[in-house]
């Protein structure tokens, strides 16, 4: 069950999918700590690891929208919530119904913001889990109206000069993972064009290719990625047949079961480069004795060796 540390932070185990559609839950002990506005996990509890040791996993309380019961949408996996932060989701499993209930509520009050009515001001605080479990130190938050949407940014200080405080950095994800799970080694990366799924509109973005997935982000500068798809789910990577019909040179498409995307590589040699390590990628994961059931066509797969 989770408990209140002396330092005002509610802590407990977790079973957590670090490799986001992996299926594999990992036991860490998780901190709740909202006056650093994180969850942070760890291998176990740090008063039983080595001084100085890191943490497994860091998420931001500010890039939480929901936490949620996801029993139903992962039924193998026991006592199973979800969190919702931005383009990841993360899914845990508690120890028992009571546990699950527990974290929810601590999580989604952690993570609950309060907007002013006109004339209040433009502070706003994040309501802590004081009623649920002890405790906990607010966090205040700044919030503007841009284009009618309120925009809320942490104002709470960074140890950076008070121009930066309340804005992210390009870089800076909502997320972290230790090295081992965050900064695995890519296979080919560059930009490409895409179409979008809704308008259909043609926008260039940068693609990365790892052992496990294809993702795109809006620029080589973002470290979020905006979709993530995993190599299990492809069942088709070849030259578009219909590019005389979309008017495209260059064109690739990869196919799953719930969408067709178009790619647009900057030069044939590119998208041929792009199929060869998709494909092969593919093979690779799934070895070649299931390369025929990929709905890969055989003239796409690079020869084994």
């Amino acid at each position: 069950m989770p408990y209140v540390d002396r330092q005002n932070r509610i802590c407990g185990f977790l079973d957590v999918e670090e490799d986001e559609n992996s299926g594999r839950f990992l036991r860490r002990y998780f901190i709740l700590d909202s006056q650093q506005g994180s969850l942070q996990w760890y291998m176990d509890n740090p008063q039983n690891l080595p001084a100085g040791a890191e943490k497994v996993g860091c998420l931001k309380l500010t890039y939480i929208s929901k936490v949620s019961d996801a029993t139903k949408l992962r039924p193998k996996a026991e006592f199973c919530f979800v969190i919702n932060a931005g383009m990841r989701k993360f899914y845990l499993q508690a120890n028992d119904q009571q546990d699950l209930v527990e974290w929810i509520n601590v999580l989604n009050n952690a993570t609950k913001i309060t907007v002013p009515k006109p004339g209040e001001g433009h502070s706003t605080h994040v309501e802590n889990p004081q009623e649920v479990l002890g405790a906990m130190k607010q966090v205040s938050y700044k919030t503007e109206i841009v284009g009618g949407v309120p925009i809320i940014t942490a104002t709470q200080e960074q140890g950076d000069s008070g121009s930066d405080q309340g804005r992210r950095a390009p870089n800076q994800l909502p997320f972290f993972l230790s090295r081992s799970v965050q900064d695995q080694p890519f296979i080919k990366a560059g930009y490409c064009v895409k179409q979008g799924a809704v308008m259909k509109n043609w926008k260039r973005r940068y693609f990365l290719l790892d052992e496990k997935a294809v993702r795109y982000f809006k620029s080589d500068l973002d470290r979020e990625a905006l979709r993530v798809v995993p190599l299990k789910e492809i069942h088709k990577i070849q030259e578009c047949k219909h590019s005389d019909l979309i008017l495209r040179d260059n064109l690739f498409e990869l196919v799953t079961s719930s969408r067709t995307f178009y790619i647009q590589a900057d030069s044939p040699e590119e998208m041929h480069s792009w199929i060869k390590a998709i494909s092969g990628a593919i093979v690779a994961q799934r070895g070649p004795g299931r390369s025929a059931n990929t709905g890969l066509r055989s003239d796409t797969i690079p020869p084994l060796k």
